[in-house]
Parts: C-alpha cells; structure tokens; sequence
C-alpha cells in the first residue's frame, strides 16, 4: 500500500539521515497515514478511507459527505 493520503495528497518526503560521522544515506520521510471506516448516509454504505491525520481532522471538520466528493474531484475513486 502507498504512503498517500486520500484527501490532502500528502506524500512521502524523501531526505537523508546524516550519521555521527556525517555520512549522508538516503530515508523516507513518511506521512503518518491510518486507515478510517466512515458511514456514507447519501449512499447508505461505509466507506474506507486511508487517510493522513490532517485528513482525519479535515474530515471532522467538513463533514464526510464533503470529504468524499473533493477525494471524488482528485480523481481517487471509492
């Protein structure tokens, strides 16, 4: 599974850990993404969105009806 949010699009960052002796290598910065189950009324069905924590919150806010229909104008298909 990728590491992408379905509503804000937040992506890995990518970066390099730098050691004690400062030799550079390569690491991902990952969002910090959870996997939500929602009650859809407008369909009567849940729907299982993988979200990022600011997702989670911006669904709190909006409401789930409007979370689906801008995760639907990107384009992701639930």
């Amino acid at each position: 599974m990728s590491a992408h949010c379905m509503l804000t699009g937040a992506q890995p960052g990518f970066g390099n850990r730098i050691s004690h002796s400062h030799r550079r290598t390569s690491r991902r910065f990952d969002p910090n993404i959870q996997s939500r189950r929602y009650w859809l009324p407008s369909e009567n069905r849940h729907v299982r969105l993988r979200l990022s924590t600011k997702g989670i919150k911006t669904v709190d806010t909006i409401g789930v009806e409007a979370a689906v229909a801008r995760i639907r104008a990107r384009g992701v298909r639930i």
